[in-house]
């Protein structure tokens, strides 16, 4: 019994190290996305799909990293990670933004991040860790 909980906690650290690194990549992608805004004239219509791609591919890794260490059920915790991801990234944005609305990109980015968090779960859990 001891020995399934020990690997339940192992499971909770390594899902929530790859939503930590998930975080991470999205926040270092989005700071240069804002300095290429700030000093190109590239087009604001290029910014929802920048971030849909940027949080997509932060889930994809976050999740794939994480289930190198796991070794099983790659579908669930990458669900898992990128639906907490989700979750996170929404009520973040909704609390600074002071409006909580479910709009047509809210749901893509949620759809969006669910597959990626479970297509990199199966990445990580078929790559040998070495």
């Amino acid at each position: 019994m001891e020995n399934s909980d020990n690997s339940n906690n192992k499971n909770f650290i390594n899902i929530l190290k790859g939503l930590g690194i998930a975080f991470m990549i999205t926040f270092i992608f989005l700071l240069i996305l804002s300095i290429v805004l700030t000093y190109t004239n590239v087009s604001e219509n290029m910014i929802n799909p920048t971030i849909i791609i940027i949080t997509a591919l932060s889930i994809l890794i976050g999740s794939s990293i994480s289930n190198i260490k796991i070794k099983k059920n790659g579908l669930i915790n990458g669900a898992i990670i990128g639906g907490v991801y989700i979750i996170l990234l929404y009520l973040f944005s909704s609390v600074f933004s002071m409006q909580f609305s479910l709009t047509l990109q809210s749901v893509i980015m949620m759809i969006t991040g669910i597959v990626f968090g479970i297509l990199g779960g199966i990445i990580g859990v078929n790559v040998s860790a070495k």
